[in-house]
Protein backbone atom coordinates (compact mmCIF):
# COMPACT_ATOMS: atom_id res chain seq x y z
CA UNK A 1 0.00 0.00 0.00
CA UNK A 2 3.28 2.69 0.68
CA UNK A 3 4.86 1.57 -2.80
CA UNK A 4 1.35 2.39 -4.28
CA UNK A 5 0.57 5.54 -2.54
CA UNK A 6 4.47 6.46 -3.33
CA UNK A 7 4.66 5.85 -6.84
CA UNK A 8 1.27 7.46 -7.62
CA UNK A 9 2.60 10.87 -5.87
CA UNK A 10 5.95 10.66 -7.42
CA UNK A 11 8.29 9.66 -9.70
CA UNK A 12 10.73 8.42 -7.59
CA UNK A 13 11.97 6.69 -4.49
CA UNK A 14 15.09 6.04 -2.58
CA UNK A 15 14.75 1.89 -1.43
CA UNK A 16 16.91 1.96 2.25
CA UNK A 17 16.58 -1.43 3.31
CA UNK A 18 18.71 -2.65 0.89
CA UNK A 19 21.87 -1.06 2.99
CA UNK A 20 20.82 -3.03 6.28
CA UNK A 21 20.16 -6.10 4.55
CA UNK A 22 19.94 -7.76 1.02
CA UNK A 23 16.22 -8.02 -0.65
CA UNK A 24 15.20 -11.18 -2.36
CA UNK A 25 15.26 -11.09 -5.98
CA UNK A 26 11.30 -11.54 -5.61
CA UNK A 27 11.22 -8.28 -4.06
CA UNK A 28 12.78 -6.16 -6.64
CA UNK A 29 10.79 -7.58 -9.20
CA UNK A 30 7.54 -7.22 -7.47
CA UNK A 31 8.36 -3.54 -6.57
CA UNK A 32 9.29 -3.19 -10.90
CA UNK A 33 5.62 -5.09 -11.36
CA UNK A 34 3.72 -2.53 -8.76
CA UNK A 35 5.62 0.54 -9.98
CA UNK A 36 3.92 2.69 -13.31
CA UNK A 37 6.09 3.07 -16.45
CA UNK A 38 8.77 5.42 -15.81
CA UNK A 39 9.00 5.36 -11.90
CA UNK A 40 12.58 5.05 -10.84
CA UNK A 41 14.31 3.28 -7.84
CA UNK A 42 17.11 4.42 -6.33
CA UNK A 43 19.15 2.21 -4.40
CA UNK A 44 21.28 1.99 -1.13
CA UNK A 45 24.18 0.00 -1.87
CA UNK A 46 25.17 -3.02 1.02
CA UNK A 47 28.66 -3.89 1.85
CA UNK A 48 28.10 -6.74 -0.36
CA UNK A 49 29.03 -4.79 -3.54
CA UNK A 50 28.66 -7.98 -5.61
CA UNK A 51 25.10 -8.91 -4.82
CA UNK A 52 23.57 -6.98 -7.70
CA UNK A 53 20.16 -8.26 -6.94
CA UNK A 54 18.91 -5.02 -7.66
CA UNK A 55 19.33 -5.76 -11.02
CA UNK A 56 15.76 -7.51 -11.03
CA UNK A 57 14.59 -4.03 -11.04
CA UNK A 58 15.46 -3.89 -14.97
CA UNK A 59 14.48 -0.19 -16.48
CA UNK A 60 13.32 1.38 -13.16
CA UNK A 61 16.49 0.97 -11.42
CA UNK A 62 18.61 4.22 -10.44
CA UNK A 63 21.32 5.37 -9.05
CA UNK A 64 23.10 3.44 -6.49
CA UNK A 65 23.60 5.37 -3.41
CA UNK A 66 27.01 4.70 -1.35
CA UNK A 67 27.29 5.95 2.08
CA UNK A 68 30.26 6.02 4.24
CA UNK A 69 30.08 6.28 7.76
CA UNK A 70 31.43 9.57 9.86
CA UNK A 71 34.64 7.37 11.19
CA UNK A 72 35.25 6.82 7.13
CA UNK A 73 37.84 9.10 5.99
CA UNK A 74 39.61 10.35 2.57
CA UNK A 75 42.20 7.58 1.05
CA UNK A 76 42.85 8.32 -2.66
CA UNK A 77 44.02 4.81 -3.26
CA UNK A 78 40.87 3.38 -1.42
CA UNK A 79 38.73 5.28 -3.77
CA UNK A 80 39.89 4.87 -6.56
CA UNK A 81 40.39 1.11 -5.69
CA UNK A 82 36.60 1.01 -4.89
CA UNK A 83 35.80 3.22 -7.89
CA UNK A 84 37.25 0.82 -10.29
CA UNK A 85 35.35 -1.90 -9.23
CA UNK A 86 31.91 -0.50 -9.60
CA UNK A 87 30.09 -1.89 -12.58
CA UNK A 88 29.48 1.47 -15.38
CA UNK A 89 26.53 -0.81 -16.65
CA UNK A 90 24.49 -4.07 -16.45
CA UNK A 91 26.14 -6.57 -18.06
CA UNK A 92 29.46 -5.19 -16.04
CA UNK A 93 27.21 -5.89 -12.96
CA UNK A 94 26.05 -9.28 -13.95
CA UNK A 95 29.77 -10.22 -14.49
CA UNK A 96 30.74 -8.64 -11.40
CA UNK A 97 27.89 -11.31 -9.64
CA UNK A 98 28.60 -13.76 -11.31
CA UNK A 99 32.03 -13.90 -10.02
CA UNK A 100 31.36 -14.12 -6.16
CA UNK A 101 28.08 -15.58 -6.17
CA UNK A 102 29.61 -18.42 -4.48
CA UNK A 103 29.84 -16.41 -1.38
CA UNK A 104 26.37 -15.49 -0.97
CA UNK A 105 23.65 -18.19 0.20
CA UNK A 106 20.90 -17.30 -1.82
CA UNK A 107 23.63 -16.46 -4.71
CA UNK A 108 23.60 -13.65 -6.73
CA UNK A 109 21.16 -11.90 -9.36
CA UNK A 110 23.25 -13.44 -12.80
CA UNK A 111 20.78 -12.19 -15.29
CA UNK A 112 19.62 -8.89 -16.91
CA UNK A 113 17.58 -8.43 -20.11
CA UNK A 114 19.70 -5.22 -21.70
CA UNK A 115 22.84 -3.56 -21.20
CA UNK A 116 21.82 -0.58 -19.54
CA UNK A 117 24.06 2.23 -17.90
CA UNK A 118 24.42 2.49 -13.70
CA UNK A 119 25.01 5.42 -11.75
CA UNK A 120 26.65 5.97 -8.79
CA UNK A 121 26.58 8.52 -5.97
CA UNK A 122 28.73 8.81 -3.03
CA UNK A 123 27.68 10.61 0.73
CA UNK A 124 29.83 11.22 2.89
CA UNK A 125 30.49 12.23 6.30
CA UNK A 126 34.04 13.04 7.37
CA UNK A 127 35.73 16.20 6.67
CA UNK A 128 38.85 15.32 5.37
CA UNK A 129 36.76 14.43 1.92
CA UNK A 130 36.73 18.45 1.52
CA UNK A 131 39.22 18.74 -0.71
CA UNK A 132 39.86 19.31 -4.54
CA UNK A 133 41.70 15.88 -4.84
CA UNK A 134 38.40 13.61 -4.23
CA UNK A 135 35.82 16.00 -6.08
CA UNK A 136 38.31 15.35 -9.33
CA UNK A 137 38.24 11.75 -8.48
CA UNK A 138 34.50 11.86 -8.47
CA UNK A 139 34.45 13.75 -11.95
CA UNK A 140 36.87 11.05 -13.38
CA UNK A 141 34.22 8.40 -12.76
CA UNK A 142 31.33 10.15 -13.66
CA UNK A 143 30.11 9.60 -9.74
CA UNK A 144 27.96 12.20 -7.93
CA UNK A 145 28.59 13.73 -4.49
CA UNK A 146 25.40 13.74 -2.45
CA UNK A 147 24.30 17.29 -1.86
CA UNK A 148 23.11 16.15 1.82
CA UNK A 149 21.17 18.86 4.11
CA UNK A 150 22.65 17.46 7.65
CA UNK A 151 21.71 20.22 9.76
CA UNK A 152 25.32 21.34 9.85
CA UNK A 153 26.18 18.09 11.60
CA UNK A 154 28.09 16.84 8.33
CA UNK A 155 30.02 18.54 5.57
CA UNK A 156 27.90 20.14 3.04
CA UNK A 157 29.20 21.05 -0.91
CA UNK A 158 27.48 21.56 -3.91
CA UNK A 159 29.80 20.86 -6.59
CA UNK A 160 28.54 18.76 -9.74
CA UNK A 161 30.63 15.87 -10.47
CA UNK A 162 28.38 13.82 -12.53
CA UNK A 163 25.81 13.89 -15.18
CA UNK A 164 23.42 13.68 -12.89
CA UNK A 165 22.43 15.34 -9.38
CA UNK A 166 21.25 13.38 -6.19
CA UNK A 167 20.57 15.23 -2.95
CA UNK A 168 19.40 13.78 0.75
CA UNK A 169 17.43 16.32 2.30
CA UNK A 170 17.88 14.61 6.38
CA UNK A 171 16.63 17.46 7.66
CA UNK A 172 16.76 21.78 8.02
CA UNK A 173 17.41 21.89 12.11
CA UNK A 174 17.87 18.49 13.59
CA UNK A 175 18.31 15.34 11.49
CA UNK A 176 15.95 12.81 10.93
CA UNK A 177 13.25 14.83 12.97
CA UNK A 178 12.74 18.31 11.33
CA UNK A 179 10.85 19.17 8.53
CA UNK A 180 11.24 21.95 5.90
CA UNK A 181 9.54 25.36 5.80
CA UNK A 182 7.58 26.61 2.70
CA UNK A 183 10.79 28.77 2.46
CA UNK A 184 13.02 26.52 2.26
CA UNK A 185 11.71 24.29 0.33
CA UNK A 186 11.50 27.22 -1.96
CA UNK A 187 15.19 27.39 -1.55
CA UNK A 188 15.33 23.83 -2.61
CA UNK A 189 13.16 24.35 -5.20
CA UNK A 190 15.27 26.93 -6.95
CA UNK A 191 18.45 24.49 -6.80
CA UNK A 192 17.06 21.77 -8.55
CA UNK A 193 15.67 24.38 -11.20
CA UNK A 194 19.52 25.02 -11.62
CA UNK A 195 21.01 22.06 -11.46
CA UNK A 196 18.41 20.44 -13.75
CA UNK A 197 19.14 23.09 -16.40
CA UNK A 198 22.56 22.53 -16.09
CA UNK A 199 23.46 25.13 -14.35
CA UNK A 200 24.68 26.27 -10.91
CA UNK A 201 23.70 28.96 -8.37
CA UNK A 202 25.50 32.11 -7.81
CA UNK A 203 25.87 30.99 -4.33
CA UNK A 204 26.57 27.44 -4.83
CA UNK A 205 29.08 26.47 -1.67
CA UNK A 206 31.97 24.87 -4.10
CA UNK A 207 34.99 23.00 -2.48
CA UNK A 208 36.76 22.90 -6.07
CA UNK A 209 36.93 25.60 -8.65
CA UNK A 210 35.81 23.77 -11.29
CA UNK A 211 32.18 24.76 -12.11
CA UNK A 212 29.42 22.22 -13.67
CA UNK A 213 29.11 22.09 -17.30
CA UNK A 214 26.49 23.22 -18.96
CA UNK A 215 23.56 20.65 -19.68
CA UNK A 216 20.05 19.32 -18.88
CA UNK A 217 20.55 16.68 -15.92
CA UNK A 218 18.45 14.61 -14.09
CA UNK A 219 17.86 15.25 -10.62
CA UNK A 220 17.02 13.07 -7.93
CA UNK A 221 16.35 14.78 -4.18
CA UNK A 222 15.18 12.64 -1.32
CA UNK A 223 13.80 12.99 2.08
CA UNK A 224 14.91 11.24 5.05
CA UNK A 225 13.87 13.52 7.71
CA UNK A 226 11.20 10.53 8.74
CA UNK A 227 11.51 10.16 12.59
CA UNK A 228 8.26 12.53 12.77
CA UNK A 229 6.81 11.85 9.32
CA UNK A 230 8.05 15.12 8.00
CA UNK A 231 9.52 13.43 4.33
CA UNK A 232 6.36 12.19 2.61
CA UNK A 233 4.49 15.95 2.79
CA UNK A 234 7.85 17.86 2.19
CA UNK A 235 8.06 15.92 -1.07
CA UNK A 236 4.91 16.42 -2.09
CA UNK A 237 5.36 20.12 -1.47
CA UNK A 238 8.91 20.25 -3.40
CA UNK A 239 7.37 18.39 -6.34
CA UNK A 240 4.28 20.81 -6.49
CA UNK A 241 7.06 23.64 -6.54
CA UNK A 242 8.87 21.89 -9.14
CA UNK A 243 5.48 21.41 -11.48
CA UNK A 244 4.42 25.10 -10.91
Amino acid sequence: MELQFASGEFNSIEINGSFYSLQRPSSYQRWHAETPPGFVFSVKGARFITHMKKLCLREKLGPILWQFPPNFGWNPERFTEFFELLPRDTREAVKLAKRHDDKLKAGAWTKTDAARPIRHAVEIRHCTFMVPEFFALLRRYNIAFVVADTAGKWPYAEDITADFVYGRLHGAEQLYVSGYSDHELDWWANRVEHWRKGKQPHDAKLVSDRRAKIGKRDVYVYFDNDAKVHAPFNAKTLAKKLRD
